[in-house]
């Protein structure tokens, strides 16, 4: 009877991780609407590209994850990761991100990190079924 409580925790660590990154999506895309070509425009250039960069990243990894790609774990780490360290250090040096985003991401990155090797095995053992040969 253990197989289904993990078989649904990993379905609730995968819609985690999802759900976090339509939220990251969601944010930039609304960024996007609300000041258009110039959003960001008080930032250095470097940023504003890796900011606008995340409504492509964000969605690649959500469809990565929901095709339980293991490139979508990598992606999502390196995504998250790469995010807390450009918004902590706007945060510390330049100012204009809000503490309360930046310490969300952060958490978010911690259970990213705590979850991943769980995610990893499972989706390992999604791709060995998919390889398998039907069986009669």
């Amino acid at each position: 009877m253990a197989r289904p409580t993990a078989d649904r925790l990993r379905i609730v660590i995968l819609v985690v991780w999802i759900a976090g990154f339509l939220i990251g999506m969601a944010s930039h895309v609304l960024d996007l609407i609300a000041g258009g070509a110039d959003t960001y425009a008080g930032f250095p250039p470097a940023l504003r590209v890796f900011w606008l960069s995340l409504t492509v990243l964000d969605p690649l990894t959500v469809l990565l994850l929901l095709l339980r790609k293991r490139a979508g774990i990598i992606l999502g780490l390196v995504v998250i990761l790469a995010d807390i360290a450009v918004n902590w250090t706007v945060y510390f040096s330049i100012g204009g991100n809000p503490l309360f985003g930046v310490v969300n991401q952060t958490v978010f990155a911690i259970f990213l990190l705590a979850t991943a090797p769980a995610l990893w095995r499972w989706f390992r053992s999604a791709q060995e079924q998919r390889r398998r040969p039907p069986q009669a």
